[in-house]
């Protein structure tokens, strides 16, 4: 609510598209529109759109602009391969839907084509098919070639879902591969989420509060400090000592009751302090294990015996009160056992195996997709597509951390 960055970056979500240029000529070339295997025998415009990039996106442009120098930009990327457009706040503002950044680039995208090429009436529909896929015969753009971070509305399990509807293996090439803004971006707009559908208010604010800044952001280093702890020998195990220890340290927890074997029962008086802790602690877990295997495929085991552990050390509960450890006993069963299809970098807090765990499990996801040296066959390249390539380009998604800490500095008093 407060910090500018997260607000931008949230903002951005909404207007940053990529259009894939290449994709679009390749269409209108072949007439292999609509998606896979839909190929349309005897249509086809050869256009040269790749060279003609800088003109199209002045186009794209223009056709954009609320008002001159307001914030819209259409930049041309690989070569004029990819162009990223942000579309303006004032053309998002005016309506009440998200899917405007989209909708409203494809439709520019196509007005600048058909301009451009004095493409005529017969051979405008195919210049709509290339850009829009096989919409609106389908919900979503199928085999289309602007693509926004958010699903269309209806693929949303419920209210307040949308941000929480982006896959892993977005997130992991906006970052470009680095486990700790992968996390934070995914935290950031798994949390923000939270406040969407209303579970981050009154009593339970501070908890999703408290586990953005300290799983998501770092606070006091302590994701950090955890993981490098651990870099060299650690293994899971070790990471539940450190976070323990660390909790213990720091006046999070303290002993309640010793029992005649030994055991040391903890008790906490800030809960939600103990959970930013352990929600820690299960990142640092997962960097650990997903680091030295350098493959994302771990992440459900470290979801389970990261919080088995650490209720057994503590008797206190685990991360986000043992949703966490039950989201990584489905997503176990749905990755590597009866179905074998769902390899990490696909998941999102939208899916149906990692849906209930409210905001604390897919920052874990995102960073150990991060850290994956190509062990899947999917990889988060053929996931994402052009997607998280071209809004890498973005430096508040791709850097999410600096932003946000630069943003909290200037704030700091104001608040």
């Amino acid at each position: 609510m407060q910090n500018p960055a997260i607000q931008k970056m949230v903002s951005y979500v909404k207007q940053c598209v990529s259009v894939n240029l290449e994709g679009v000529e390749k269409a209108l070339a072949t007439g292999a529109v609509g998606g896979k295997g839909c190929v349309i025998n005897g249509r086809s415009l050869k256009v040269d759109l790749v060279k003609s990039a800088a003109s199209i996106a002045d186009e794209v442009k223009k056709n954009l602009q609320v008002s001159a120098n307001d914030d819209t930009e259409v930049k041309v990327l690989k070569g004029g391969k990819h162009l990223l457009v942000k579309v303006p706040a004032k053309r998002l503002n005016a309506g009440v839907e998200y899917t405007t950044g989209a909708t409203s680039t494809a439709a520019a995208l196509c007005c600048a084509i058909v301009d451009q090429f004095k493409v005529n009436i017969w051979d405008a529909d195919l210049v709509h098919a290339s850009v829009w896929g096989r919409y609106p015969q389908t919900m979503e753009m199928l085999g289309g070639n602007v693509a926004s971070l958010l699903s269309v509305p209806q693929q949303n399990e419920g209210m307040g879902y949308a941000l929480r509807n982006v896959p892993c293996a977005h997130i992991a090439l906006i970052t470009k591969k680095n486990a700790m803004n992968a996390a934070a971006l995914s935290s950031i707009l798994e949390q923000a989420a939270m406040f969407e559908m209303g579970d981050a208010i009154g009593d339970f604010e501070r908890l999703h509060l408290m586990g953005l800044a300290y799983q998501g952001l770092n606070v006091n280093n302590l994701v950090y400090d955890i993981v490098k702890e651990n870099a060299k020998k650690g293994t899971l195990g070790d990471v539940v000592v450190s976070t323990v220890k660390r909790a213990i340290a720091d006046g999070i927890i303290k002993p309640l009751a010793k029992a005649p074997s030994g055991y040391v029962n903890y008790t906490t008086d800030d809960l939600s302090k103990w959970n930013a802790y352990a929600s820690a602690g299960l990142l640092a877990g997962t960097m650990v294990t997903c680091g030295a295997a350098r493959s994302m495929q771990h992440t459900p085991s470290v979801f389970i015996y990261f919080n088995d552990l650490v209720e057994r050390e503590t008797s206190l509960p685990g991360v986000d009160f043992g949703r966490v450890e039950g989201t990584g006993v489905e997503m176990a069963f749905f990755s590597h056992s009866i179905y074998g299809g769902g390899n990490p970098a696909v998941f999102a807090g939208n899916h149906i195996v990692t849906r209930h765990s409210k905001g604390f499990t897919i920052p874990c996801v995102a960073a150990a997709v991060a850290l994956d040296a190509g062990t899947t066959i999917y990889t988060p390249e053929k996931i994402s597509g052009t997607t998280g390539e071209v809004l890498s380009e973005v430096p508040e998604l791709r850097e999410p951390l600096k932003y946000v800490n630069e943003a909290a500095v200037a704030i700091k008093g104001g608040v």
